[in-house]
């Protein structure tokens, strides 16, 4: 059975990253996006970053533009709002669609990995997803579930 450390992500600049990378460490995948009602969600995810980033949590950071076209900026201008307007250092990778017959190889297992409460797609921006040292999908949180909320969690995975 494949885990997230199996897929390779583009990042911004069109490179390849390999998620096999961060075998060992906490990750927690978000969709993101620079015009949406919930971005100041970025302070809370750079937040959990900067506290736990020592201890073995990455946080990614997946923009996408399916919901409502609220990720119109290029890769290169969305890392640059990201970090101007949010503070944001945790990696931000390629633009990418999340749901239908062109989502992201890794987006589609996410969501095989944890469906949400009616279906498996993702609903809205900043859906987010928690993976163990192991890259398993251990929890599916909704755009709505602040980041602070995620805390405990990803302490007691940390651990483990």
């Amino acid at each position: 059975m494949a885990n997230v450390f199996d897929f390779t992500v583009q990042a911004p600049n069109g490179e390849e990253v390999a998620l096999e990378q961060y075998k060992g460490k906490v990750l927690l995948i978000v969709n993101t996006a620079t015009k949406c009602g919930l971005t100041p969600q970025f302070k809370g995810l750079e937040h959990l970053y900067q506290s736990y980033k020592e201890k073995g949590l990455v946080v990614l950071g997946f923009p996408c533009n399916q919901f409502m076209n609220q990720e119109p900026l290029s890769n290169d201008e969305m890392v640059e709002a990201c970090q101007l307007n949010h503070g944001v250092s945790f990696p931000l990778l390629a633009k990418i669609k999340v749901n239908g017959s062109e989502a992201e190889p890794l987006y589609k297992h996410l969501k095989k990995e944890q469906k949400g409460v009616l279906s498996s797609e993702v609903k809205w921006n900043f859906t987010k997803f928690l993976i163990n040292k192991k890259g398993e999908v251990v929890e599916r949180y909704s755009p709505q579930t602040e980041p602070e909320k995620l805390e405990a969690k990803i302490q007691e995975l940390l651990k483990g």
